[in-house]
């Protein structure tokens, strides 16, 4: 958290990446979802066993199957139908959402540059949030997660070596005491877990669902 200033300069990378649509709900169930039945997937789209495409299925299948973090509510879902249920289940049914994500330049190539911190945000109103992952896959399927200990979102503008603006999103989890040591996010910033805020911007495509505040709250 102490990196966000304006002002301040940081190397980001913003990945670049496209990613298939969603099948409907009903065509979505059809399918078969789980490591068991990972060799029988890879002859249904005819992926060879040994090729980068079957090792992305598997690690996505990983994914979708590891136990939650301490306080982590999580699903993968594979229609958007399913992603709003699965929302509606966190955030609540009655209330309005709102879908924040990151927004790179229409002429962006370049994943990796410098960029400055132009302007941070006020936080946003989120007493609970759901984030939703895409992951490889020969279809579209994300990873919602909510994790209940804490936490900040906030939109930074920020802009990079080409002059060029994005408006990132960006979210600082407070309490990291119980996740997995070996999270990448440990491992890319050098700290433990728990030693102090982990804070991360999204990549584009990647969403955040957040309730809209309340008239009476307003």
């Amino acid at each position: 958290m102490d990196d966000l200033y304006v002002g301040n300069n940081m190397t980001l990378r913003f990945p670049i990446n496209d990613f298939p649509h969603f099948l409907s709900k009903k065509e979505a169930e059809t399918i078969p979802f789980s490591m068991s039945q990972l060799p029988s997937l890879l002859q249904l789209f005819s992926v060879s066993e040994d090729s980068p495409q079957a090792q992305a299925m598997r690690d996505t299948l990983e994914q979708c199957e590891f136990e939650p973090l301490t306080g982590e509510t999580k699903t993968c879902v594979s229609s958007l139908e399913s992603m709003i249920d699965f929302v509606r289940t966190i955030i609540g049914s009655e209330s309005h959402l709102d879908i924040l994500t990151t927004t790179l330049p229409a002429t962006s190539s370049v994943p990796l540059q410098n960029h400055t911190v132009l302007e941070i945000s006020q936080d946003f109103y989120a007493p609970k949030w759901v984030a939703c992952h895409p992951l490889p896959y020969p279809y579209a399927v994300f990873y919602c997660h909510f994790i209940g200990t804490g936490s900040k979102i906030f939109k930074v503008q920020l802009g990079n070596e080409n002059g060029e603006k994005i408006e990132a999103l960006g979210i600082c989890h407070l309490d990291t005491s119980e996740w997995n040591p070996d999270h990448v996010l440990f491992q890319s910033l050098g700290i433990k877990a728990g030693e102090a805020p982990v804070c991360h911007f999204f990549p584009e495509k990647h969403l955040m669902w957040v309730p809209l505040p309340s008239k009476a709250a307003m």
